[in-house]
């Protein structure tokens, strides 16, 4: 689709608006660990501030495993063991961090869980185990693609990875490295989307939007909130570690700064605030939306964004037209657009707070009176 629109007649507006294939990557696997913390935090209301944690520890197990560094867990293990291993793992990591974080409420527990995400952020940093230069990540030091699909059977799995990825060629089909990637991790975030979607429809998850709403009623009808807190909070952390694992995986690197640091559970919330809180899809469609206004809005002299086109579609003339004190069109829109697209990404992440509280998903939901699912087939009936 992608390429219909960018080599139809409005293919230069195509290459400005629509998000490139090596943008989207990172936005699917983000977008599940986005998920995972709406799961927690959107279904339960305990904000995990500390939720990088889980993330980091993900994608550190599949480079670590991958390197031979981790005892009685081969090398040669198939990628989609180490994802649910890793996931395991977060999930352990959660019991232990949970049954003392869940002692406290509001903002005591969100700050508590910074707190122990912070401690293993400086461990990764500092540990001369995980690699030559802990600070700067570590590498997946074999060339083999790691694949996802069916272990011990070659047809039905394949590599992701930028350059180590499989190219699949089908008739008139011919899909690159990063776009066989693009869809391969969108089946694993897919699959952990339903997962967690069945989940929150199970009578676990209707108590789960029980503490949400009243916890102290959930514990007068005989509940134990301090299990159930707990379980969804390694729930979650299992998700939040397959998400970190795709990041490892597809980047075929890690670093402290882009896994546990405590920033990272920030763009997750971001998400969830502009996508709805709360709605579980939701931060899939918030990450995607500030990725999306940060690509166009992009400083690069070449590809897609507002920036190029303006350059190429303006001309010289009106280019070189002086507005006011000397700075013509020309350097205004370099002045406005070039390097400020996290400015104007917080703009509206305000602007989102103040009049969309509800964000993308959970405001269509409102209008349409319910899951969109559900009523959006009755709302184009009507008008049909």
């Amino acid at each position: 689709m992608h390429h219909v629109l960018v080599n139809s007649p409005v293919g230069a507006e195509a290459t400005m608006l629509l998000p490139r294939v090596e943008t989207m990557v990172p936005v699917l696997y983000f977008a599940l660990f986005a998920m995972s913390f709406d799961f927690i935090s959107g279904y339960t209301g305990y904000l995990s501030f500390g939720h990088a944690a889980f993330y980091g520890t993900g994608a550190y197990f599949v480079v670590l495993v991958t390197n031979g560094k981790v005892p009685f867990v081969p090398s040669g293990t198939p990628y989609v063991v180490l994802l649910l291993l890793a996931g395991v793992v977060a999930a352990v990591l959660a019991l232990a961090i949970g049954a003392v974080s869940f002692r406290l409420t509001g903002v005591y527990f969100a700050m508590i869980t910074l707190g122990f995400a912070q401690v293993l952020y400086v461990l990764v940093r500092n540990w001369s185990y995980v690699g030559s230069n802990p600070r700067d990540g570590v590498f997946v030091d074999t060339m083999d693609g790691l694949n996802v699909g069916v272990p011990g059977v070659d047809a039905l799995n394949l590599a992701i990875g930028q350059l180590t990825g499989d190219e699949v060629s089908l008739a008139f089909v011919q899909l690159s490295a990063t776009e066989v990637s693009y869809y391969v991790v969108g089946l694993v975030v897919l699959g952990c989307y339903f997962a967690m979607q069945r989940i929150l429809h199970s009578p676990f998850g209707r108590v789960m939007v029980a503490i949400r709403e009243n916890e102290e009623r959930a514990v007068a009808v005989g509940y134990d909130t301090f299990r159930y807190k707990l379980g969804a909070f390694a729930i979650s952390a299992f998700f939040a570690a397959v998400a970190g694992g795709l990041l490892a995986g597809y980047q075929r690197s890690v670093s402290p700064e882009e896994s546990f640091y405590f920033l990272v559970a920030g763009d997750a919330l971001l998400a969830a605030i502009i996508g709805g809180f709360g709605t579980l899809a939701g931060p899939l469609y918030g990450h995607l939306f500030s990725e999306t206004i940060k690509e166009f809005l992009s400083k690069a002299a070449s590809g897609g964004g507002l920036l190029p086109y303006l350059r190429e579609h303006l001309g010289e003339g009106l280019m070189t037209t002086e507005l006011y004190g000397g700075m013509t069109v020309g350097t205004s829109i370099e002045t406005f657009l070039n390097g400020h697209a996290s400015l104007y990404v917080g703009a509206l992440f305000v602007l989102f707070v103040l009049f969309v509280p509800n964000g993308l998903l959970g405001t269509v939901r409102d209008r349409l009176g319910g899951p969109v699912a559900k009523r959006l087939p009755a709302h184009v009936r009507r008008y049909l």
